[in-house]
């Protein structure tokens, strides 16, 4: 494990710098999913109204779709050897990729705030299990303090060290929780009824795509970047879908079977996984589920707060990547003191948070992925560099226009943030099965590929018109 802090921004990766094997990918992803927080991401699903087959069957089918999505960005990384943010620079163009960098941004900061809050909630209501004598408020402070200094930390030094903790987090992750899922088998069963129609079912998989994959699309290519140009495409598609959807599977199918065996624990676990988990354990394994708890939720932050540091430099701010990722920090600092010590409806916030930004970045991945495809994954430098075209307004005009009509075609929990989306429902549309499956989320999907592919038909640059 290298200690020595990431040379490289925003730049192509030297050739003589790239190493490893697709089948690499495997620990950042796997690492970054194996969070108790997919305990609770069943027990959602199964909130849908789904009976326990149907929801990890659309549970499943979910994280594998939208994972799948992750693993054909992540080809665009190998084969330019630069990250996510930069390579949007050839479908939306150097000056107008500033607007798709910016949620990817506010995604990545939002995600890492969350999960350094999971982490500090859960380490918490271990910790005063504990020392019995250390009040809630200490313990939420102590707790947060250590988990956001390891994610800036890690996140500073960057690839190369990413790459290692994620791989040893992964073996310590597996051993916890299979010794944690024996110990609570008592609790599982499959008497859950389903009382969803289709609608609930396609909510389900929507849902489930929200959760997982569509949260990572913007940094597929971040950890890819450093294996050799010729890794097969297959290759690093196929182990960045198993990686990242397959050990949240497992999470997902314990989250369905707790609910069907015990409801009251998993309507607890649904607002505090890991508080509400540990409650059933027995003292002398508290410690490891802590270790388990806390690093599950650090190992998603740090790769979020490497990613966002990676969309800030894309955005165009002159700085190094280190000092990008402690500016980024701050700012999960300051967010998770608000989620932590201030905000009284977290969960609500979270699954509003989660609607529109699987929307938007639905939306720009099918843009991206279509631009992609018609470039045969090969790019020009000259498109990613300052002096590139400033704005490819087929890119841009599908975005926006795949966006807006899908966050008009979903509904949300949070009563504020339902004032601004599902604009194009109707009350009972909101209220039946078309509002239950959220299909904005696949409709800015579709069309946002669709409508780029069908615009760059007719387009031409305005050089192309004036003769250039």
């Amino acid at each position: 494990m290298t200690m020595t802090v990431e040379r490289n921004g925003i730049n192509a990766v030297p050739q003589d710098e790239r190493r490893g094997r697709p089948f690499d990918l495997v620990w950042p992803w796997a690492a970054a999913n194996l969070s108790l927080f997919g305990i609770a991401f069943g027990v959602y699903i199964v909130g849908l109204g789904l009976g326990v087959v149907p929801a990890i069957a659309a549970g499943a089918l979910g994280y594998l779709l939208s994972f799948g999505l992750v693993g054909l960005v992540a080809i665009g990384g190998a084969r330019s050897g630069v990250p996510t943010m930069t390579l949007g620079r050839a479908a939306f163009g150097i000056q107008g990729n500033k607007l798709p960098a910016l949620l990817s941004y506010v995604s990545n900061v939002g995600w890492e705030t969350v999960l350094v809050t999971l982490s500090a909630q859960g380490g918490a209501a271990i910790l005063t299990r504990l020392a019995p004598g250390l009040g809630q408020t200490s313990a939420l402070a102590i707790c947060f303090v250590v988990a956001a200094l390891v994610t800036i930390a890690v996140g500073v030094y960057g690839h190369a060290m990413i790459m290692t903790v994620q791989r040893y987090l992964t073996y310590a992750f597996i051993v916890l929780t299979v010794v944690y899922m024996a110990l609570m088998l008592p609790k599982l069963g499959v008497s859950l009824p389903s009382t969803g129609g289709p609608g609930a079912w396609a909510g389900g998989v929507i849902f489930a795509m929200t959760l997982l994959g569509l949260g990572w699309v913007n940094c597929g290519a971040d950890y890819s970047r450093y294996l050799p140009s010729r890794s097969k495409g297959s290759a690093i598609t196929l182990w960045t879908t198993l990686g990242g959807a397959l050990p949240p599977m497992v999470l997902l199918v314990f989250g369905v079977l707790l609910a069907g065996g015990d409801p009251k624990l998993a309507e607890s676990a649904a607002a505090d996984p890991v508080g509400a988990l540990a409650a059933a354990l027995p003292t002398w394994f508290l410690l490891p589920y802590l270790l388990a708890a806390i690093g599950g939720f650090l190992a998603g932050a740090i790769m979020d707060i490497y990613s966002s540091g990676l969309s800030m430099l894309a955005l165009g701010v002159p700085v190094k990547r280190h000092l990008a990722v402690l500016f980024d920090g701050v700012l999960m600092i300051l967010g998770g003191y608000y989620l932590l010590f201030v905000s009284g409806n977290f969960l609500a916030t979270f699954q509003a948070f989660l609607s529109i930004i699987g929307v938007v970045m639905a939306a720009w991945v099918a843009v991206f992925l279509v631009d992609m495809w018609r470039r045969g994954s090969r790019y020009d430098e000259g498109l990613l560099r300052a002096g590139g075209p400033a704005f490819n307004w087929p890119g841009l005009i599908a975005l926006v226009a795949a966006s807006v009509t899908g966050l008009g075609l979903i509904t949300s929990a949070d009563p504020n943030i339902a004032n601004v989306v599902g604009f194009l429902m109707s009350e009972s549309m909101r209220a039946g099965t078309f509002g239950a499956a959220n299909v904005g989320v696949v409709v800015a999907l579709v069309l946002g590929g669709l409508l780029y592919f069908l615009i760059t038909l007719v387009w031409r640059p305005p050089a192309a018109r004036m003769g250039r």
